[in-house]
């Protein structure tokens, strides 16, 4: 019994990283969406709309809240078949794209929509139930060293971004760019003559 145990948590392990580091990525996708989306409503005719779109009843919430699903499936769609063609970059670059903006687009519009739907009775039990079990296996998954392992690297990267853009603010980095620029362009200009 032991010996399946152990080849049980062996042929999961990569499952488990592989879980923890979607995981990360998808916190950190909804967290970016929601404060883009909440610096983009600081515009007159979005502040308008999200005032119409929290006044709305719950069967027009839930179709505002469903609009960039269906808006977006087209599109990865449309990547899809760039894939397919052979457009590798083209293709995975417009579903990336598409997978952030929709992200951002149903964070914030989760945000506005939420009290509305949750009048629904289906959707609050739905909602109830999936959030308990959300947490749960959140909470199983932050409990193992995976989740331990891919956070440190997490911080650890979120951190030398962190340096990184200081440094370019300080103007410690801006310097060698602007050399490079100004060496290529008289580079180019000798080569025209």
């Amino acid at each position: 019994m032991k010996r399946l145990y152990t080849l049980r948590r062996r042929l999961f392990a990569p499952l488990v990283y592989l879980a923890a580091l979607f995981l990360i990525f998808e916190e950190w996708l909804w967290d970016v969406g929601a404060r883009l989306m909440a610096r983009l409503a600081a515009f007159p005719p979005l502040r308008a709309l999200e005032r119409i779109i929290c006044s709305l009843g719950p069967a027009a919430a839930m179709a505002v809240f469903l609009l960039p699903a269906l808006m977006l499936f087209p599109v990865k769609l449309l990547a899809l078949f760039a894939l397919a063609r052979g457009h590798a970059f083209m293709g995975i670059s417009v579903f990336l794209l598409a997978k952030v903006a929709g992200a951002a687009a149903v964070a914030r519009l989760y945000a506005l929509t939420r009290p509305a739907l949750l009048r629904l009775r289906w959707f609050a039990w739905l909602h109830g139930r999936f959030m308990a079990v959300k947490e749960r296996w959140i909470a199983r998954l932050k409990a193992t060293a995976a989740w331990r392992e891919c956070r440190a690297l997490a911080d650890q990267v979120r951190g030398r971004l962190r340096r990184w853009r200081a440094g370019w603010r300080r103007g410690r980095f801006a310097a060698r760019p602007m050399r490079v620029l100004r060496r290529f362009s008289a580079f180019w200009r000798m080569r025209r003559r």
